[in-house]
């Protein structure tokens, strides 16, 4: 018998796999993507991959509390199909065995230990399945289950339950889809964190341009009248400080120049200085202005925006026309 056709292990299918998996820059599609490949397989019952997710996770399942809270297993990805119950969904996240503590059961056990588990037939050695006669009723016989491991730190769990003996190029297989695969999830999170920083810093400079092209239009603050004078001293006086700061005046008189000297003798003049007008915005917007809003919230919102008050973060929040 030749195992490699068996179990679909041709060179160009293995290669296409490693290779879609690389290109990929997202981990969630990451993750369906090669649960997806191994539950197209004949032999595959089921596929599925935990994450590890660090902080307070309350397990749902019962006796499976986590001792410290501090780590857990999530199920970020799931595929394969029930021969005795065709409206079984095995692709959902949620469920008993969505979480597992550090060293519970396989999963656990897989993650706490770094080691392998491979089980060639489950029904001589049926210590490391939760529900034997689940597996007995799927026709289940082999499991293999691997860490993802990525420069010695456990980043997950890949298991997969297979309706036939697992076989030691099974094994080998599975080995070396779980090494690509962590060093593919590590890609996709550098990547998704970078194309997150690219966005903001995009919201920002839409700001920054703007304030830009207003600063453009004033001058700097001329004068040698005692009033101004007497003005320019009260900005010395509280620009070093951490105060709030109300610059009263009529129109014209060039409240924003004051601001704008305060800025610039402040701590913070080396960060932008957020304007908002806010005679021009409706009462509607005011929200969306301050806060920011995220792609779709309302009609007309065609991309995420950072509101006034993160943009200003570290830096001044002129509210002009208040």
């Amino acid at each position: 018998m030749n195992n490699d056709r068996e179990y679909g292990l041709d060179d160009a299918s293995l290669k296409m796999l490693l290779l879609e998996m690389a290109q990929e820059h997202a981990v969630a599609p990451l993750l369906k993507m090669i649960v997806r490949q191994f539950a197209q397989r004949p032999h595959v019952a089921l596929a599925r991959i935990w994450l590890l997710r660090k902080g307070n996770c309350p397990c749902p399942a019962e006796g499976l509390a986590c001792d410290d809270q501090a780590a857990c297993l999530h199920l970020a990805a799931s595929q394969g199909h029930s021969t005795v119950d065709t409206r079984a969904d095995w692709s959902r996240l949620d469920g008993e065995f969505s979480r597992f503590p550090l060293g519970s059961r396989k999963v656990g056990w897989i993650a706490a230990t770094g080691k392998a588990v491979d089980v060639n037939d489950i029904g001589m050695d049926d210590k490391w399945i939760a529900r034997p006669e689940w597996a007995r009723r799927e026709g289940i016989i082999g499991f293999g289950g691997q860490p993802l491991l990525y420069k010695g730190e456990v980043l997950g769990v890949l298991a997969v339950f297979t309706r036939i003996p697992m076989m030691h190029e099974e094994i080998i297989w599975l080995r070396m889809i779980a090494d690509h695969a962590a060093t593919a999830i590590v890609n996709a999170r550098a990547y998704e964190e970078i194309q997150q920083l690219r966005e903001q810093l995009e919201l920002e400079c839409s700001y920054l341009r703007e304030e830009v092209q207003e600063a453009h239009a004033f001058g700097s603050i001329v004068g040698q009248s005692e009033a101004l004078k007497n003005v320019l001293r009260q900005v010395n006086l509280v620009a070093p400080t951490d105060a709030n700061v109300i610059v009263l005046g009529e129109s014209g008189t060039g409240k924003e120049l004051v601001a704008r000297e305060i800025h610039n003798r402040s701590g913070r003049h080396e960060r932008p200085m957020i304007k908002v007008n806010c005679a021009s915005i409706s009462r509607e917007l005011y929200e969306s202005e301050f806060f920011g809003h995220a792609k779709g919230a309302f009609s007309g919102a065609l991309t995420d925006r950072a509101g006034r008050f993160e943009a200003a973060d570290g830096g001044p929040l002129f509210l002009d026309e208040v």
